[in-house]
Protein backbone atom coordinates (compact mmCIF):
# COMPACT_ATOMS: atom_id res chain seq x y z
CA UNK A 1 0.00 0.00 0.00
CA UNK A 2 1.00 3.84 -0.53
CA UNK A 3 2.03 5.58 2.51
CA UNK A 4 1.15 9.08 1.26
CA UNK A 5 -0.90 9.73 -1.85
CA UNK A 6 0.86 12.49 -3.80
CA UNK A 7 -1.19 12.83 -7.10
CA UNK A 8 -3.14 16.11 -7.13
CA UNK A 9 -1.69 17.11 -3.67
CA UNK A 10 -1.36 20.73 -4.52
CA UNK A 11 -5.25 21.35 -5.84
CA UNK A 12 -6.34 18.93 -2.65
CA UNK A 13 -4.20 21.37 -0.37
CA UNK A 14 -5.79 24.04 -1.86
CA UNK A 15 -9.45 22.97 -2.07
CA UNK A 16 -9.11 22.46 2.13
CA UNK A 17 -7.93 25.87 2.53
CA UNK A 18 -11.05 27.16 -0.10
CA UNK A 19 -13.18 24.88 2.74
CA UNK A 20 -14.52 23.42 -0.41
CA UNK A 21 -13.31 20.16 1.21
CA UNK A 22 -12.64 19.38 4.66
CA UNK A 23 -10.69 16.73 6.36
CA UNK A 24 -12.45 13.93 8.31
CA UNK A 25 -11.13 10.91 10.01
CA UNK A 26 -11.24 8.62 6.94
CA UNK A 27 -13.95 6.20 7.29
CA UNK A 28 -13.83 3.08 5.01
CA UNK A 29 -17.34 2.08 6.87
CA UNK A 30 -19.08 4.77 5.41
CA UNK A 31 -17.17 4.23 2.44
CA UNK A 32 -18.51 1.09 1.99
CA UNK A 33 -22.05 2.21 2.94
CA UNK A 34 -21.92 5.15 0.11
CA UNK A 35 -20.89 1.97 -2.56
CA UNK A 36 -23.60 0.03 -1.06
CA UNK A 37 -25.97 2.97 -1.78
CA UNK A 38 -24.66 3.69 -5.24
CA UNK A 39 -25.26 -0.20 -6.05
CA UNK A 40 -28.89 0.50 -4.83
CA UNK A 41 -29.50 3.56 -6.66
CA UNK A 42 -28.04 1.53 -9.73
CA UNK A 43 -30.37 -1.07 -9.25
CA UNK A 44 -33.32 1.44 -9.24
CA UNK A 45 -32.32 3.25 -12.16
CA UNK A 46 -32.16 0.59 -14.08
CA UNK A 47 -35.93 -1.08 -12.80
CA UNK A 48 -37.56 2.05 -13.81
CA UNK A 49 -36.05 1.97 -17.89
CA UNK A 50 -38.57 3.44 -20.08
CA UNK A 51 -40.81 4.61 -17.39
CA UNK A 52 -38.66 8.13 -15.92
CA UNK A 53 -36.22 9.25 -17.44
CA UNK A 54 -34.85 12.10 -15.58
CA UNK A 55 -35.67 10.33 -12.46
CA UNK A 56 -33.28 7.34 -13.79
CA UNK A 57 -30.29 9.74 -14.41
CA UNK A 58 -30.57 11.62 -10.93
CA UNK A 59 -30.19 8.11 -9.74
CA UNK A 60 -27.20 7.08 -12.13
CA UNK A 61 -25.70 10.33 -10.84
CA UNK A 62 -26.29 10.43 -7.54
CA UNK A 63 -24.73 6.81 -7.67
CA UNK A 64 -21.65 8.33 -9.70
CA UNK A 65 -21.40 11.31 -6.98
CA UNK A 66 -21.40 8.62 -4.03
CA UNK A 67 -18.78 6.71 -5.74
CA UNK A 68 -16.36 9.03 -6.05
CA UNK A 69 -17.26 10.37 -2.17
CA UNK A 70 -16.66 6.89 -1.02
CA UNK A 71 -13.17 7.36 -2.36
CA UNK A 72 -12.82 10.92 -0.60
CA UNK A 73 -14.58 9.46 2.53
CA UNK A 74 -11.78 6.53 2.65
CA UNK A 75 -9.25 8.90 2.63
CA UNK A 76 -10.56 11.28 5.08
CA UNK A 77 -11.57 13.94 3.22
CA UNK A 78 -15.52 15.50 2.90
CA UNK A 79 -16.70 18.04 0.45
CA UNK A 80 -18.82 20.66 1.68
CA UNK A 81 -21.29 22.99 1.08
CA UNK A 82 -19.06 24.95 -0.83
CA UNK A 83 -17.76 23.09 -2.39
CA UNK A 84 -20.88 21.20 -3.35
CA UNK A 85 -20.81 18.38 -5.82
CA UNK A 86 -18.46 20.19 -8.14
CA UNK A 87 -15.83 19.96 -6.08
CA UNK A 88 -16.56 15.76 -5.91
CA UNK A 89 -15.45 16.05 -9.36
CA UNK A 90 -12.51 18.17 -9.05
CA UNK A 91 -10.60 16.03 -6.64
CA UNK A 92 -10.93 12.66 -7.70
CA UNK A 93 -9.52 14.19 -11.04
CA UNK A 94 -6.88 15.75 -9.74
CA UNK A 95 -5.71 12.56 -7.66
CA UNK A 96 -6.78 9.68 -10.44
CA UNK A 97 -6.79 11.59 -13.74
CA UNK A 98 -4.25 9.93 -15.20
CA UNK A 99 -4.56 6.70 -15.18
CA UNK A 100 -8.46 6.69 -14.48
CA UNK A 101 -9.64 9.69 -16.14
CA UNK A 102 -11.73 7.92 -18.38
CA UNK A 103 -13.56 6.26 -15.74
CA UNK A 104 -14.16 9.61 -13.77
CA UNK A 105 -14.52 12.45 -16.58
CA UNK A 106 -17.91 11.44 -17.50
CA UNK A 107 -19.18 13.12 -14.22
CA UNK A 108 -18.14 16.34 -15.79
CA UNK A 109 -21.19 16.19 -18.77
CA UNK A 110 -23.41 14.17 -16.10
CA UNK A 111 -23.09 17.08 -13.43
CA UNK A 112 -24.80 20.14 -15.35
CA UNK A 113 -27.01 17.73 -17.07
CA UNK A 114 -28.28 16.63 -13.81
CA UNK A 115 -29.06 20.28 -12.39
CA UNK A 116 -30.93 20.93 -15.72
CA UNK A 117 -32.86 18.16 -14.92
CA UNK A 118 -33.47 18.69 -11.55
CA UNK A 119 -34.20 22.51 -12.12
CA UNK A 120 -35.36 22.70 -15.39
CA UNK A 121 -35.72 25.60 -17.78
CA UNK A 122 -37.60 25.95 -21.13
CA UNK A 123 -33.83 27.07 -23.09
CA UNK A 124 -32.39 23.91 -21.32
CA UNK A 125 -32.94 20.19 -22.26
CA UNK A 126 -33.41 17.31 -19.35
CA UNK A 127 -32.13 14.68 -19.26
CA UNK A 128 -33.58 11.79 -21.56
CA UNK A 129 -33.58 7.96 -21.83
CA UNK A 130 -30.03 7.65 -24.04
CA UNK A 131 -28.67 9.65 -21.06
CA UNK A 132 -30.27 7.72 -17.98
CA UNK A 133 -28.59 4.85 -20.07
CA UNK A 134 -25.39 6.13 -20.71
CA UNK A 135 -25.59 8.14 -17.26
CA UNK A 136 -25.97 4.04 -15.65
CA UNK A 137 -23.00 2.74 -17.77
CA UNK A 138 -20.51 5.63 -16.63
CA UNK A 139 -21.92 4.94 -13.18
CA UNK A 140 -21.17 1.27 -13.30
CA UNK A 141 -17.80 1.87 -14.15
CA UNK A 142 -17.54 4.38 -11.43
CA UNK A 143 -18.69 2.25 -8.86
CA UNK A 144 -16.51 -0.70 -10.15
CA UNK A 145 -13.47 1.37 -9.93
CA UNK A 146 -13.97 2.80 -6.77
CA UNK A 147 -14.25 -0.43 -5.35
CA UNK A 148 -10.86 -1.66 -6.88
CA UNK A 149 -9.29 2.03 -5.12
CA UNK A 150 -10.61 1.79 -1.26
CA UNK A 151 -8.46 -0.84 -0.66
CA UNK A 152 -4.80 0.81 -2.27
CA UNK A 153 -5.30 4.25 -1.78
CA UNK A 154 -3.89 5.63 1.89
CA UNK A 155 -5.60 8.24 4.09
CA UNK A 156 -4.83 11.76 2.30
CA UNK A 157 -2.93 12.60 5.59
CA UNK A 158 -0.91 15.95 5.84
Amino acid sequence: MIARWQQGRPTIETLVNERKLERVPANRALADEYLSQAAAHLATSARAQGEDPVGEFQLAYDAARKAMTAILLNQGLRPTSKGGHVVVGEAILAQLDPPHGETFRPFRWMRPLRNDSEYPRPDRPTATAGDAEEARRCARQMVAKAHELLDVMPSFGR
